[in-house]
């Protein structure tokens, strides 16, 4: 199995947590839900707009995002379907004829959109969902990505959605200060720029590198078109809702010292005490008290893009933070307030030079990161 597959699987196991969820997605106001999305598009009129979607999975948002779209002025192009078959109330001649599609046509076609929203169930592999982001690559239109997903125990292990995580992932995207959240990444990027930042923990981690003038790519719910003259990279065109974290690929060669991960699984192995170090953006070396061949079975699998550092994420919205009694669990893929991700792999989607597809997301809840002199976030607590 090559390191593709690796990230194929990764894709697949968030389709089936997004299954899981909206199965059991009850009690959500879908209205509501629906009128924050497009007012994060913040449409022009004349806007052309489509959906992608899994048929059963996001039912009951479908027709209410439509219809928002064509209040505020936009050309709803209706609902396009993967894994299945559209309802007859998602298509139209846009979505009919889009379907007999491929390849470089199916880029054109998707070039005359200006807004795509990837809601629960398509993935990355997905034919439209693939094609969409061969025209963001080339610096046209944007996304709206309304994954509802990304639930993980504090050891990293992927959780399935609830009933209760669906609503407190409402009441995130509905009470989210926008504007807030923006000034806190802005604040946060102009303190990384000409400064080394430092991310310590109580296991081990000692790990520095900068960012130069790579692209910080700022997760701030942002989903207008005139954000998009800003975009540098790809993720830059890709919005997320909820929102909360600043993902940046620091200059590969800055990266040096080690990260001590929290027990996890490597290769299909349970994995303690395993401590990697970095030179120069490289693995050099690593050890583990438990599950070795695991992380060498896992490594040889990714080639040479798994011994690569990929990534620095911070969450910075306190309204996706960690829960301070009760289940602890990181919400939103680690966009909450004060939790960090290095990530391993490919990272050209941020603007790095490390490509291959591999791709692994580490979650560090109790991180002290420092930039230059100054303490950001002190034991998974943001300090400013």
């Amino acid at each position: 199995m090559g390191h593709r597959r690796l990230t194929i699987l990764l894709g697949a196991a968030f389709a089936m947590q997004t299954r899981i969820a909206m199965g059991q997605m009850q009690g959500n106001d879908w209205q509501a839900v629906a009128a924050r999305i497009v007012e994060r598009m913040a449409l022009t009129s004349g806007e052309r707009v489509f959906l992608l979607a899994e048929p059963g999975l996001a039912d009951s948002l479908i027709e209410p995002l439509r219809a928002r779209v064509r209040a505020a002025g936009g050309i709803d192009l209706g609902a396009v379907a993967v894994r299945g078959v559209a309802p007859a109330a998602w298509q139209t001649d846009w979505t009919r004829r889009l379907a007999s599609l491929n390849g470089a046509a199916l880029d054109a076609e998707l070039r005359t959109t200006d807004l795509g929203v990837m809601l629960p169930g398509p993935v990355p592999a997905d034919t439209v969902y693939a094609a969409m982001q061969n025209v963001l690559r080339n610096g046209h239109g944007r996304t709206i990505h309304f994954h509802w997903a990304g639930a993980y125990a504090m050891d990293g292990t992927l959780l399935p959605m609830t009933p209760a995580r669906s609503r407190h992932y409402q009441e995130v995207l509905l009470g989210t200060d926008y504007a807030r959240l923006g000034r806190a990444q802005e604040a946060l990027e102009r303190a990384m720029r000409g400064a080394s930042v430092r991310v310590t923990t109580p296991a081990g981690t000692d790990l520095s590198f900068r960012i130069g003038d790579r692209q910080v790519t700022k997760q701030d719910g942002d989903a207008s078109l005139a954000r998009t003259r800003s975009a540098r990279v790809l993720i830059d065109r890709e919005i997320e809702l909820p929102a909360g974290a600043i993902r940046v690929a620091p200059v590969e060669e800055s990266v040096n010292g080690k990260i001590a991960f929290p027990a996890s699984d490597w290769g299909g192995e349970r994995v303690e005490g395993l401590v990697m170090t970095f030179a120069n953006g490289r693995l050099t070396g690593f050890v583990a008290t438990r599950g070795r061949a695991g992380v060498e079975k896992e490594l040889t699998q990714g080639g040479d893009p798994a011994r690569a550092f990929r990534e620095f994420a911070l969450g910075l919205n306190p309204l996706l933070a960690i829960l301070p009694s009760g289940e602890r669990w990181i919400p939103y893929y680690g966009y909450g307030a004060g939790v960090v991700r290095l990530s391993l792999g490919d990272n050209t989607e941020l603007g790095g030079k490390v490509g291959g597809g591999y791709l692994r997301w580490n979650f560090f809840s109790d991180a002290t990161v420092r930039i230059g002199d100054d303490v950001w976030v002190r034991g998974g607590r943001l300090e400013k």
